[in-house]
């Protein structure tokens, strides 16, 4: 691993580098090396100015920290900013379904969250269990294909806060083998400008697969670096084949 940078330098010094993972810390919209990459798979910010509370787990073991939110969720703007940027080559990134599509949406699939996710602000007694995941730029087209609604086969996940928890604390952590299937649905070298605590990273990793990452804050960078660091990345959490198998 190089030597790790703060996000304020602003310099194309890798945060994290190894034969296959580059991860640089700073504003994906003014750090541009990831736009030299094929394909963009990320979790951007949404838009929707999320924050949380402390939550009392329903097994009675304490309650998880609040969170103040995710910089740049205020509005759509820095999603679509960095959209502008990447142009109309194909991405992969995922959204709140509430809310405006991305510009160049082109299919809108969904993320099916683990099965005790969503309890918190269910509404008419339905969970918030869903998320967009959207098709942008050009895709190849057909006849056939695999179901729109993307599921973790990973067992005892624990919902978004065990995701959470397995991942080091980013609050919006997706389950590897959904990252997976996505890559694996692309070509080429990924593009992560919103890397988070790195699952799209230890994803592509997994796959032998070429990635370039950007992140804004440094405490997350380290949670990513050290994930990438490790010998055995997560073992609860399937792995999928390059055949779409899962292992």
């Amino acid at each position: 691993m190089s030597d790790q940078r703060p996000a304020e330098r602003g310099d194309l010094l890798p945060y994290y580098e190894d034969d296959l993972v580059t991860l640089y810390c700073g504003d994906a919209r003014k750090l541009t090396p990831w736009l030299a990459a094929d394909v963009l798979v990320t979790d951007p910010p949404y838009g929707r100015a999320w924050r949380q509370s402390s939550i009392k787990h329903r097994s009675g073991r304490g309650k998880s920290s609040p969170h103040e939110g995710i910089q740049g969720d205020t509005d759509t703007t820095t999603r679509d900013a960095i959209l502008a940027l990447w142009g109309n080559r194909p991405g992969i990134l995922f959204g709140d379904l509430m809310l405006t599509p991305p510009p160049g949406t082109r299919q809108v699939s969904v993320y099916v969250k683990p099965p005790d996710a969503g309890t918190r602000g269910a509404f008419a007694q339905v969970r918030r269990d869903l998320e967009a995941i959207y098709f942008t730029g050009t895709h190849g087209a057909g006849i056939g294909g695999r179901s729109g609604a993307f599921r973790t086969n990973a067992s005892n996940v624990g919902g978004n806060a065990g995701l959470a928890a397995k991942a080091g604390g980013h609050p919006h952590t997706k389950p590897q083998d959904v990252m997976q299937e996505l890559i694996l649905l692309t070509s080429g070298v990924v593009a992560d400008p919103f890397s988070g605590g790195g699952s799209t990273l230890v994803a592509a990793k997994q796959l032998g697969r070429r990635i370039i990452g950007i992140e804004l804050e440094e405490r997350y960078c380290e949670i990513a670096a050290k994930r990438l660091s490790q010998d055995s990345l997560f073992g609860d959490l399937v792995r999928v084949s390059s055949t779409g198998a899962t292992s």
